[in-house]
C-alpha cells in the first residue's frame, strides 16, 4: 500500500484512535484510514458518509476520497445503509472463523445438516466476482472436494455464488459479472446473457441455485441464500460427488433442508441486528 504524506500544519493534540476526534486531524493516509476503520463499532457496524465525517472530524470530501480507495482495496464495502467493514479486515484479522458471527451461528447448523446428509456443507459470502468460504463441514465426499475455509472460487461457477448474485439488483449483478467469465469446467456458464437467464431461473425457484460440475468436475452442489433484514448476507450449500444423471443430487430434498437451516439462521441473526 502506498503511504501518502500530506503537508499540513502539525497537529496540536493527539487523536484517540477510537474514531472520535480530540484535536487536530492526523496528517498521513495511514492514520486517516485507521481513523475511519476505528469509527465502526459493535453498536454501529454501518455508517454513512456523513456519519463517518462526524465521527472522524475529517472533511467530507477527504473522507469520500479515502472511502473510494478503501472500497477498491476491500477494507470497506458498500451496504444498503452506507458503508461497513470489508472482507480484507476479516481475512487479515484472521477472524477465522470461530470469531465470525456468521460462522458462529451457521456453523453448528451446517455441521448437523452435513452429518445428516453425508454431503459437504459450505458457508460463503460474495466478494466482488468471487465467493469467500467462511466454513466447511465434513461429509463422506470431503476428501474429493478440495475446498477450504478462506478459499475462493469464481461466483458464476458455484451454486453459492449464483444464489448470492441472484439476490442482487440486475444492474449490480451486471457489475459483479463484468469482464470475461472463466470456464473452470466444460459445464461452466460463461455467456453473459445465459448467466443472467440462470439468475432469473434461480429467482423463480425462490433462491435455490444448482451447480452440476460447473466448478469442479464430478461435483454437484445445491445452495440457498441466508437473509438478514431482507438482504442476503451469505449462502449455504451441500456438495457431493456426481456422475452425470446416474448419481445426480436430489435437488428438491436438499433445497428444502437448506431452506430450513437458512430460515433458522436468519431468525438467530435478526435479534443481533435490530432496526
Amino acid at each position: 500500500m502506498t503511504v501518502e504524506i500530506v503537508t499540513e500544519p502539525a497537529p496540536e493534540n493527539l487523536w484517540t484512535g477510537s474514531g472520535r476526534a480530540t484535536g487536530a486531524p492526523p496528517t498521513s493516509m495511514i492514520e486517516r484510514m485507521t481513523l475511519i476503520l476505528d469509527a465502526f463499532d459493535a453498536a454501529t457496524p454501518t455508517l454513512t458518509l456523513l456519519g463517518l465525517a462526524e465521527r472522524t472530524g475529517l472533511p467530507r470530501s477527504t473522507v469520500h476520497r479515502i472511502l473510494d480507495q478503501m472500497i477498491r482495496l476491500r477494507w470497506l464495502a458498500h451496504t444498503p445503509g452506507g458503508y461497513r467493514l470489508g472482507l480484507r479486515v476479516l481475512e487479515l484479522g484472521g477472524l477465522a472463523a470461530e470469531q465470525n458471527e456468521l460462522r458462529e451461528v451457521v456453523g453448528p447448523l451446517l455441521y448437523e445438516l452435513s452429518q445428516r446428509t453425508g454431503l459437504v456443507g459450505h458457508l460463503a459470502v460474495l466478494d466482488g466476482r468471487e465467493v469467500l468460504f467462511l466454513d466447511r463441514s465434513g461429509g463422506r465426499s470431503r476428501v474429493l472436494i478440495p475446498t477450504r475455509v478462506g478459499g475462493r472460487l469464481p461466483a458464476h461457477s458455484t451454486a453459492v455464488g449464483k444464489a448470492l448474485l441472484a439476490t442482487l439488483e440486475p444492474g449490480i449483478a451486471e457489475a459483479a459479472l463484468r469482464g470475461n467469465a472463466v470456464a473452470r469446467t466444460a459445464r461452466t456458464i460463461v455467456d453473459r446473457a445465459e448467466l443472467h437467464r440462470e439468475l432469473a431461473r434461480i429467482r423463480n425457484r425462490q433462491g435455490v441455485a444448482v451447480d452440476t460440475e460447473e466448478s469442479l468436475p464430478g461435483v454437484g452442489c445445491v445452495a440457498v441464500p441466508i437473509r438478514g433484514r431482507g438482504v442476503a448476507v451469505a449462502a449455504i450449500s451441500l456438495s457431493g460427488t456426481v456422475n452425470g444423471e446416474r448419481t445426480a443430487l436430489d435437488t428438491a430434498r436438499l433445497a428444502r433442508a437448506l431452506a430450513e437451516v437458512a430460515k433458522e439462521a436468519s431468525r438467530t441473526l435478526a435479534p443481533r441486528h435490530p432496526h
